[in-house]
């Protein structure tokens, strides 16, 4: 049988003994080799059969040199695999490239947290049961209920618990409810009917009757209903200001008082408890004695509240602790008072300035601290009926004289 030599373009012609391989030749004899056992080399029985062929990359081409085989001593070529991503490996258990693996956090950290809301929480109630209750339950016909909540402020000269005999230092008059809260001071030295001691000075009434009858002296001379009542022991600001840090004080005037121990000078300053005890306290050295102490008096609480609520007295363990119990030591509540409505009222005392609230003197003609009957009586209703934003500035002047006395 002759061979054909084929085209330079294809490959052997059929039959070309280089191709046996491919086309394979029946063995001698004929039949089926499904029953012989092929070894190394053997031709394909049928002529029709094929091998499998290993997959040739497109690129190379029909025609193009085939790899040989693979030395004994070498392993296949492989793909090597991706180098791993910053942020992990690929897959459905993380983020692709370039992300990060979730990592939870530390459960110190809430651990952490939880414990700290606990203190915060802990602390007031612990200080709670440190605070005084005194009988504020006044005898006597009382007004009706009245909308919004007011609170009567006491401060008090008493330095222990039996505050038979003593008298205030100041007395206020703080209402919260649909508008600005207002805080109102009365000058103690106001002449004014006192259920059963005739006409006198108000602060008498502390005096004469504690708590109750002040309550029933200031309901009958106002016609304001009094909801809770609160008692602060200046003597006690000395550790609340220091508690805080201090506070800042802004006089209006360079201030020399022997008689109160004070000695400061004009324009705002940080000052410590002491001296801000004796800012709150000195009457001698302004123009207007009682009248400007009380409005000493409004600025160092306003101070005060303003300091509590800094988140620094949130963030400090030991600044939070002792304020806390600082302030329960220096206030006495009504036995009807309770700490919901003791948290109001310190928070309403850190809104009564600028455009959160108002801070007023009852309206007087003149500086013997006579009550001016037509303004004193228009504040009186605002606040009776909670239309705090509506006052007019005529009506609420720190010293409580009419503007074109005070300028």
């Amino acid at each position: 049988m002759s061979h054909r030599t084929p085209p330079s373009n294809q490959g052997p012609a059929e039959g070309t003994p280089e191709y046996d391989w491919l086309y394979g030749k029946r063995p001698p004899g004929g039949g089926d080799d499904s029953t012989q056992v092929r070894g190394v080399g053997t031709p394909p029985p049928h002529p029709e059969a094929t091998r499998m062929m290993p997959a040739v990359p497109r690129s190379q081409g029909y025609g193009a040199a085939q790899p040989g085989p693979t030395p004994p001593n070498q392993r296949p070529h492989q793909t090597p695999p991706p180098p791993p991503t910053r942020g992990g490996t690929t897959g459905s258990s993380g983020p692709g490239r370039g992300g990060r693996r979730f990592r939870p956090r530390p459960r110190w950290i809430v651990y952490l947290v939880a414990l700290w809301l606990v203190f915060l929480v802990v602390t007031p109630l612990m200080a709670w049961n440190k605070v005084s209750k005194v009988d504020d339950t006044p005898a006597g016909k009382r007004p009706a209920e009245q909308p919004g909540t007011t609170y009567l402020l006491v401060g008090s000269d008493a330095r222990q618990d039996d505050t038979s005999g003593s008298r205030t230092d100041s007395i206020m008059v703080l209402h919260t409810g649909s508008g600005p809260n207002v805080l109102m001071s009365i000058p103690r030295d106001s002449i004014v009917d006192i259920p059963g001691h005739d006409r006198t000075k108000i602060n008498a009434a502390f005096a004469y009757g504690g708590a109750p009858l002040l309550i029933r002296t200031v309901e009958q001379n106002t016609g304001i209903h009094i909801d809770d009542y609160a008692e602060i022991g200046f003597s006690g600001f000395v550790d609340v200001v220091d508690a805080v840090g201090g506070i800042e004080i802004c006089p209006t005037r360079r201030m020399v008082d022997p008689k109160a121990h004070l000695r400061v000078k004009k324009g705002c300053q940080e000052v410590n408890g002491k001296t801000a005890l004796a800012y709150s306290r000195s009457r001698h050295v302004e123009q207007l004695g009682d009248i400007d102490r009380a409005r000493h008096q409004r600025e160092v609480i306003s101070a005060i509240g303003k300091k509590a609520l800094s988140p620094w007295s949130f963030l400090n363990p030991w600044r939070y602790w002792n304020l806390n119990f600082a302030a329960a030591k220096s206030v006495r509540v009504g036995e009807h008072t309770g700490a919901i409505s003791t948290a109001r009222m310190f928070l309403a005392m850190t809104r009564v300035n600028g455009d959160k609230g108002l801070t007023c003197g009852v309206p007087i003609s003149d500086l013997a601290v006579n009550w001016d009957p037509k303004r004193s009586g228009q504040l009186f209703q605002k606040i009776i009926d909670d239309k705090a934003d509506s006052i007019p500035k005529s009506l609420c002047t720190p010293s409580g004289l009419p503007k074109s006395v005070t300028g």
